[in-house]
């Protein structure tokens, strides 16, 4: 079976929502040790779990069109987020961290465009391969990182 182009819309990233909250703190924890983009990773857990196969490569393509964004903008924000913690009041903290979720959601709407101009390939003809493995692997990380707990749906 040849490569096919698959259409997603943002429902993708409410299943992903879904999936985070199957276990946020194990998510934070692989973005915190490991610097993995936890959208990336959910994308690829729902890439998986929908049968479409992304390469390597078109991986390093998601992760780049999304770097100069999260470097420049949401990192920072994030890192701002969590030192003014100890300083702020719950309701303050709470508006900071929904400015951070708009700015997440500016992220997947940036992969949302670029996974939709991506070629991908039915998941059941590569025996042994995933997208999470593929992401994973950026980072020189396998599935055996994943907590038991977010590793299969």
């Amino acid at each position: 079976m040849g490569s096919s182009n698959t259409t997603f819309s943002m429902q993708i990233w409410q299943q992903c929502e879904q999936q985070y909250q199957v276990d946020p703190k194990a998510y934070i924890t692989l973005q915190d040790d490991y610097q993995v983009n936890v959208n990336l990773l959910l994308l690829a857990q729902s890439l998986d779990h929908q049968g479409y196969l992304v390469n390597i490569q078109q991986w390093q393509q998601l992760a780049a069109v999304i770097e100069q964004w999260e470097t420049n903008v949401l990192k920072p924000y994030r890192q701002l987020r969590r030192i003014a913690k100890a300083h702020l009041a719950a309701t303050e903290y709470q508006k900071m961290l929904d400015v951070e979720l708009i700015m997440e959601r500016k992220s997947q709407k940036i992969l949302l465009q670029q996974v939709n101009l991506i070629q991908g390939e039915p998941l059941s003809t590569h025996e042994g391969v995933n997208n999470t493995h593929h992401y994973l692997s950026l980072y020189g990380l396998d599935c055996t990182h994943l907590p038991q707990s977010i590793s299969k749906r």
